[in-house]
């Protein structure tokens, strides 16, 4: 039996379990104050609650026995994730034990997992034929705004007949999403035929707002569904679309980063690349010698 075994078999008392539960709660509210998206909170509150059900207490030991337990089960990407809410929990608590250092991810020098112009085009036209006006606006959406999934699902109507949504983010920054002319034009047809002109547009079969995890799961039925590549078929896939062919058509990268919401210009240069594939065409093409 390994140390983390050993100290996962613990049992916690009635009192400390409240107190966790407790304390994750308060830290949720210090979350929103930082006006954190939903998912993060989620994504964050959970990664507390999992390092208590190993660990009794925050202490530099228990911390690098966790970060271990993680390097050990998760990838590198759920690894920093999990790591940066036990950092952000350590500075709500205003504890001392040091933070715990990210592990480094080698950068690819390609860019892959991105739908294909010509997927996307396939995808619209078969969900058109088929009737999912629902589905065929929400990768549209995705695809011609670059808002991430929790955010697009935020869109109202009233945001359609504005043309944009104002998105709140860290640090109380606005950052504007714009709803271009043609998709504008095309949503409010719909939506009139379908008298909604007011609240939520992206609702569910309940008649609520559609979750970022039922996009997720009905993107690879539909993969299943029209032969597609499931590796494509997520939602920040669109986001990625929408910045590959943005930075094709106008260049203007510093424009790309505001628009995506990037914190910095490198986050954004991601898109410079070519994936995997095009630069296998590219090589096959030029390299005759």
């Amino acid at each position: 039996m390994n140390v983390q075994e050993e100290t996962a078999l613990r049992p916690l008392s009635a009192r400390a379990k409240k107190r966790i539960r407790d304390d994750v709660e308060a830290f949720c509210r210090y979350l929103e104050t930082r006006n954190l998206a939903d998912n993060t909170i989620q994504s964050y509150s959970y990664s507390v609650r999992q390092f208590f059900a190993l660990y009794p207490e925050i202490s530099f030991t228990n911390l690098r026995l966790y970060k271990l337990f993680l390097l050990e089960r998760y990838k590198p990407q759920t690894v920093n994730l999990r790591i940066r809410a036990l950092n952000s929990y350590v500075a709500f608590r205003e504890l001392s034990p040091g933070h715990l250092p990210m592990i480094r991810i080698q950068q690819k020098t390609y860019l892959d997992n991105v739908i294909s112009e010509a997927d996307y085009e396939y995808l619209k036209r078969r969900l058109l034929q088929d009737e999912k006006y629902l589905w065929y606006f929400l990768i549209r959406f995705m695809a011609a705004t670059g808002a991430r999934v929790s955010e697009v699902v935020r869109f109202d109507a009233e945001d359609i007949l504005s043309g944009y949504k104002d998105i709140y983010s860290k640090g109380n920054k606005v950052r504007r999403i714009y709803v271009p002319k043609r998709l504008q034009a095309d949503t409010l047809c719909w939506l009139r035929q379908t008298g909604r002109l007011h609240g939520p547009v992206f609702l569910n079969r309940f008649g609520r707002v559609m979750t970022p995890g039922g996009i997720r799961s009905q993107l690879k039925q539909f993969a299943i569904c029209y032969g597609m590549a499931p590796e494509v078929m997520h939602p920040h896939s669109f986001r990625h679309r929408f910045a590959k062919s943005f930075i094709e058509k106008c260049g203007d990268i510093s424009m790309l980063s505001d628009l995506l919401g990037h914190k910095n210009l490198e986050t954004t240069r991601i898109y410079l690349r070519r994936s995997s594939s095009e630069q296998c065409e590219i090589v096959n093409r030029v390299v005759n010698w």
